[in-house]
């Protein structure tokens, strides 16, 4: 048998006797190349496989995509009932309603990005144990999945915001920004939760719980500026503290309390994603095997 091409980690080789070719996979040794161009050359495999989750979260509901308006909605009522209306929380001079679903629009996104991300391995099991693709592919699929629901929310907003006569701000341009840095961290915690509960089961009730903690620590139901002083440096290295302060910033007009949290939140996420990923294409080879 003879090799007549290589590149990283495969072989083609070719059998004299039986004219045929055959691809040998060997695992990566130490820290692996990232290898992004596999993900360009299965790019259409990234694409149905986001389709595919949007399609199977509301398959066989009544309400469809519905449920993407719904759960934003039912909890700004909750929040402004419990924070707005008994608790007297502040609102900076907004209507709580649009406060706290500025809020939630973009948390919402990042909670069930990370969650889906960090659970995408263990859903694609049979996948991953049958079919060789870079499988970056399915924790990526599963954060973007959720631009959908945000998309349709979104949409809710403006009607809100139409509806209690508060327009955009000419800061608006930088939305895309803030959903962005809500993304990047959502995908590098995600591929390193995904990585570990592959191997560690409990990885998988750890997630909501964290979800949980993470939103008391980020200002949905009440602004930042009840944040005491000396609390505060160590509060805006949560990341989402810039990226809901941003969204209101855009849409509202409130200042942004801390320009500064913006440069640390885009370098968290930049270490998040490159480390995540490093982590991710180091173990990868061993999933097959665990899963």
């Amino acid at each position: 048998m003879k090799t007549i091409s290589a590149i990283p980690n495969k072989k083609l080789m070719f059998d004299k006797a039986t004219t045929r070719s055959k691809i040998v996979i060997r695992p990566t040794r130490g820290w692996a190349s990232l290898r992004l161009y596999d993900l360009w050359q299965y790019r259409e495999l990234l694409y149905f496989l986001v389709w595919r989750d949007v399609k199977v979260r509301y398959k066989q509901t009544v309400l469809g995509v519905g449920w993407a308006i719904l759960q934003p909605l039912l909890t700004m009522v909750v929040f402004t009932a419990v924070f707005g209306g008994f608790a007297k929380i502040p609102s900076d001079g907004v209507p709580y309603p649009i406060f706290s679903f500025v809020a939630l629009l973009p948390w919402n996104f990042f909670s069930s990005a990370f969650s889906r991300a960090g659970n995408s391995l263990v859903g694609s099991a049979n996948l991953i144990s049958k079919v060789y693709f870079p499988r970056l592919v399915i924790p990526i699929a599963a954060t973007l999945g959720g631009v959908v629901d945000f998309g349709i929310g979104f949409v809710i907003l403006l009607l809100m915001m139409l509806y209690y006569g508060i327009y955009p701000t000419w800061l608006i341009w930088t939305l895309p920004l803030f959903l962005l840095l809500a993304l990047a961290v959502a995908l590098g915690l995600g591929l390193w939760l995904a990585a570990l509960n592959v191997r560690y089961r409990d990885v998988g009730y750890v997630i909501p719980f964290l979800g949980q903690l993470w939103m008391y620590a980020s200002p949905i139901a009440y602004p930042s500026s009840l944040v005491p002083e000396h609390w505060r440096t160590l509060y805006n290295l949560n990341p989402m503290v810039a990226v809901i302060e941003g969204f209101r910033a855009s849409l509202l007009g409130t200042a942004i309390l801390d320009w500064t949290s913006l440069v640390a939140s885009a370098v968290l996420a930049t270490a998040l994603v490159a480390s995540g990923a490093f982590y991710f294409r180091r173990t990868e080879k061993t999933f097959a095997d665990v899963v």
